[in-house]
């Protein structure tokens, strides 16, 4: 909590002395320009639907984007554990982008020499970086997979353990264990109700964004639609 609290204020003061950001998730966003009027900073999107982006003031950030060349599948928690362990803070390192079989990544410029001197494996894997123009993906649009299952409630315990088919002690495992994040925050209350437009994840299992309740069933549960990040 103390690190996010100094994450946040930094923020906040490099802003007002004119400066960016690093890179901010949805929640870090919310925090930081509620406390700033609209005419102090401006938002920069590596593309449309970006999940962290950069506050700035007077000049677009600079941002290199990679490609990663591998004849093997790579996953999403793999490229980002084998690029932070290289002792990267992960507020330089902006989305992960799994197209089909490409993968990118986007990270500050000023760490993009480092990138390409040391990420040469992901996981056991053997990979090339390629640097590519930074508008190479601007019309990315994420793909989704649209889903609808039938619960009894929206807590949240309750939903993951329809969505991923497991029971109930063993999500309330994963959530003690910190292995589920609301909101780009490590989930604490198994009790807390989804409300439309929340993301989660679970780790091992994938990405989530929750949409609404459709209808209701004769037994009262409810027919709810949600979004798996493919």
């Amino acid at each position: 909590m103390k690190k996010n609290l100094y994450k946040i204020d930094n923020a906040i003061e490099k802003i007002l002395n004119g400066s960016n950001t690093l890179f901010l998730d949805s929640n870090e966003l919310k925090q930081i320009v509620s406390k700033l009027r609209k005419n102090e900073y401006n938002v920069y999107y590596p593309y449309e639907e970006s999940d962290k982006v950069i506050l700035y003031t007077n000049d677009i950030p600079k941002v290199s984007l990679f490609k990663i060349v591998c004849n093997e599948k790579l996953r999403h928690q793999d490229i980002l554990g084998s690029i932070l362990s290289l002792n990267i803070n992960s507020s330089y390192l902006g989305d992960i982008i799994i197209d089909d079989d490409y993968y990118y990544f986007y990270i500050l410029s000023e760490l993009s020499c480092f990138i390409k001197d040391n990420l040469n494996m992901i996981g056991n894997k053997k990979i090339i970086l390629e640097e590519i123009d930074i508008n190479a993906l601007k019309d990315y649009k994420r793909k989704y997979e649209e889903k609808t299952i039938i619960v009894s409630s929206l807590r949240i315990d309750n939903v993951i353990s329809k969505i991923i088919n497991l029971n109930r002690k063993n999500v309330l495992d994963k959530i003690n264990n910190k292995e589920v994040i609301l909101n780009y925050e490590v989930l604490t209350k198994s009790s807390y109700n989804l409300k439309e437009n929340d993301v989660f994840s679970i780790r091992k299992y994938g990405k989530y964004k929750y949409i609404k309740i459709i209808n209701n069933t004769k037994k009262d549960n409810l027919i709810i639609k949600y979004l798996k990040y493919i």
